[in-house]
């Protein structure tokens, strides 16, 4: 019992402050796994055995970790290091693209292909928003996306805003669709042993059909704002694709090294090679082909990201141990009185308002033991929960400026420009969208799942 105290108040303090940012999340988070090491396994528990288990570092010795073809040891319990290596591998290889302009020249073809029309540069980079998402890390496609975006809405004369929140919300939408889109589905993937197809399968089908209403929505209510742009625009002026980039050698290795890793990803249910093993092998190409460039990367490396993961898997780690997390599980099933889509609806639901204010990566951790509890305790099929509880975080935070770190660098982005999004405008243009994906996400599972 003094453990279970021990791990939930340190759990709910950790969760006040990183919602009032009093101190830096990864700070937050290291200071709440220390305490979770100190107090629920030491003067709690007496356990150095559940110590050691949540610590989990005996795994990344094993076979399993690195092939799955081996004898599998990964455990879902304690700090992933799966997700921390292969969030590491995919950040050197996204700075090293980052450096050489890959995104940039990315963003000036398609505007280009579209002759710099407006309307269809929306649409273009929605879409485009939307696909790089599925392989790179949202908060890198919107930072870039936007910095375009606010670049040609200077050129073109348009009121970038009703672009720039389409983008933040197709970016949280695709990193829906797939394992490696969304720092909450990378976590559910390799906790639950789930590949990068099965994620295209299940999620990906929803956040699909998803984008179609998506797009549709933002069109209505952006069309009117956006006709405002003053098309007398001589194209001849505005640069072109090939000056954004800044390395052409660097470039031609950055794009073979990412398409190397959507080939990797896509085929390691197959090959046998783990996520861990994919982005440890990413990063070394990386860096190879970098030459005297490396240490430029690896300093842009977001590493306070990675402590805040390590400290917060410990803390989670410490509810897991303690059992509290099992009588979580108990609650939901008692509320939803044994009906399945009570329950499923109460996790994706709970999963999207909880996400829509607090960060979806905790809560996420925090959630994929309950649902592997329930699987237990009511025999629904732990990928129907596994698949609300992703469609749920990844989706939810989307509806205001601080439910995805997307959103936030996104507004960041826009405001230094001299557009600042309010919480007012921002909300009244994604919360309906939020809520029209999520009807689309709970009717989905409820044919296709029971």
């Amino acid at each position: 019992m003094l453990a279970q105290i021990f791990a939930v108040i340190i759990f709910v303090a950790m969760f006040i402050l990183i919602i009032t940012e009093i101190f830096e999340r990864h700070w937050t988070t290291l200071v709440c796994g220390l305490l979770t090491l100190i107090f629920v396994f030491g003067v709690g528990m007496h356990s150095w055995e559940a110590c050691m288990k949540t610590l989990n570092v005996r795994n990344i010795f094993t076979l399993g970790f690195w092939y799955s073809a081996g004898e599998s040891s990964e455990s879902s319990s304690g700090i992933n290091w799966a997700t921390i290596i292969f969030i590491t591998g995919m950040m050197v290889m996204v700075e090293g693209m980052a450096r050489v302009g890959f995104f940039r020249w990315l963003c000036m073809c398609l505007a280009k292909a579209v002759k710099y029309k407006v309307i269809p540069i929306f649409v273009t980079f929605m879409l485009m928003s939307f696909v790089l998402a599925m392989f790179i890390d949202s908060i890198t496609v919107i930072l870039f996306l936007a910095a375009v975006t606010v670049e040609l809405s200077q050129l073109l004369k348009f009121n970038p805003v009703p672009m720039i929140l389409a983008e933040i919300f197709c970016a949280n939408l695709g990193g829906a669709a797939t394992m490696c889109g969304d720092p909450p589905n990378i976590i559910i993937g390799t906790s639950l042993h789930y590949s990068f197809a099965d994620f295209v399968m299940n999620t990906g089908a929803i956040a699909t059909i998803s984008l179609i209403f998506t797009v549709i929505y933002f069109y209505i209510v952006s069309k009117k704002e956006l006709s405002k742009a003053n098309a007398k625009i001589d194209i001849s002026t505005l640069p072109t694709p090939k000056s954004a980039i800044t390395d052409k050698k660097g470039f031609v290795f950055s794009s073979v090294i990412f398409g190397i890793a959507v080939i990797l990803l896509v085929t390691h249910a197959m090959t046998g090679l783990t996520v861990a093993t994919i982005g440890l092998g990413i990063a070394i190409l990386t860096m190879i082909f970098a030459g005297k460039h490396v240490g430029e990367i690896l300093k842009r490396v977001d590493y306070k990201t990675l402590l805040f993961f390590l400290g917060l898997f410990v803390v989670v780690g410490g509810l897991e141990e303690t059992g509290v997390l099992v009588i979580i599980a108990d609650l939901i099933t008692k509320l939803s009185g044994g009906n399945v889509y009570v329950m499923i609806a109460i996790i994706i639901w709970l999963s999207a308002i909880a996400s829509a204010f607090i960060d979806n990566i905790p809560f996420a951790a925090t959630m994929i033991p309950v649902i592997q509890s329930l699987t237990v305790s009511t025999g629904v099929a732990l990928p129907t929960l596994a698949w609300a509880l992703s469609m749920g975080t990844d989706i939810g935070g989307s509806a205001t400026p601080i439910g995805a770190s997307a959103n936030v660098v996104g507004t960041s982005v826009s405001a230094k420009a001299g557009h600042p999004i309010g919480w007012g405008k921002y909300c009244k243009i994604a919360a309906p969208a939020t809520v029209i994906v999520m009807i689309i996400s709970t009717i989905f599972i409820f044919v296709r799942y029971l």
